[in-house]
């Protein structure tokens, strides 16, 4: 079978077409990964679904910056290829720990690659996407990045978090039987929160992974990624979708965590007010 580099005569800028034979692609990729086990069809299954969401998220970033048609189809693609690698990852290692298995972006930039996706692309296109997709997990943005770059990447990462506090919180409302197993990572349920965590939120950083502990420290890590958004309009997805509030409302009622909060509050408070 002819691959769609073969096939293409010409390397056009992305289009509509284009992405809709990728958004095929992707549908009948993670479709590949179901089983007769119900346990692993709730991880896949989140996120396949996952990933459509964070699609829709940047579509409402992309029209807050009214973005030019050929700038707003990479970066759906840059979101619908974002978490591609989680899929193998999960086959392989029943987690989505990165740090007990492999680093997903880098597996998922290695998929796009191999499976020659985006082989009828322009090189600069493909690059943009691939970068996008690699780079989207790190701790913090990486200096020196070009303009453009740089704006993908931010992009990705508001509409990634702006659905995993949807997952999370669903996630915590859920019976432990009904939930999919590897998206706490492994983390104990306990109600203990590490003073280190708390201290990073207290100087309003985003808090490192490696800190934590308990899921109550996950919890308040989520929490500290309001440190890391980019655009007002993350801001007021997050606002509408009162994040905030319902993931405070799943984490221990101490005095400690109630002064961290007001202080994620505060620095919300005072971002809103510069956008309005």
């Amino acid at each position: 079978m002819e691959t769609w580099a073969e096939q293409a005569e010409i390397r056009d800028a992305m289009n509509n077409s284009t992405l809709d034979r990728m958004k095929s692609w992707f549908a009948g990729y993670c479709g590949s990964f179901y089983t007769e086990n119900a346990a692993d069809n709730r991880n896949i299954r989140l996120k396949e679904e996952h990933s459509q969401q964070v699609l829709t998220n940047m579509n409402l970033l992309t029209e807050s910056l009214a973005l030019a048609e050929n700038d707003r189809l990479l970066a759906e693609a840059v979101a619908l290829f974002h978490d591609v690698g989680r899929f193998q990852q999960y086959r392989q290692y029943k987690s989505f720990r990165d740090a007990d298995s492999v680093n997903h972006a880098a597996l998922g930039a290695k998929i796009l690659a191999e499976e020659e996706l985006l082989a009828e692309l322009p090189a600069e296109e493909r690059q943009t996407i691939i970068r996008a997709v690699a780079q989207h997990n790190m701790f913090m943005i990486p200096a020196g990045l070009a303009d453009r770059d740089l704006l993908y990447l931010r992009l990705i990462r508001d509409a990634d978090k702006l659905d995993i506090w949807r997952v999370f919180i669903e996630f915590y409302a859920l019976p432990e039987e009904a939930r999919a197993s590897a998206v706490s990572l492994g983390f104990p349920d306990l109600p203990a929160c590490s003073k280190e965590v708390l201290a990073c939120l207290h100087r309003q950083e985003m808090v490192d992974l490696k800190l934590l502990k308990t899921l109550s420290d996950f919890k308040l890590l989520q929490l500290s990624w309001v440190h890391d958004l980019n655009f007002p309009a993350s801001f007021r997805l997050m606002e509408e979708r009162d994040y905030i509030n319902r993931l405070a409302a799943t984490l221990p009622a101490t005095r400690e965590v109630a002064a961290a909060l007001e202080s994620v509050l505060a620095f919300v408070e005072r971002k809103m007010a510069l956008s309005r």
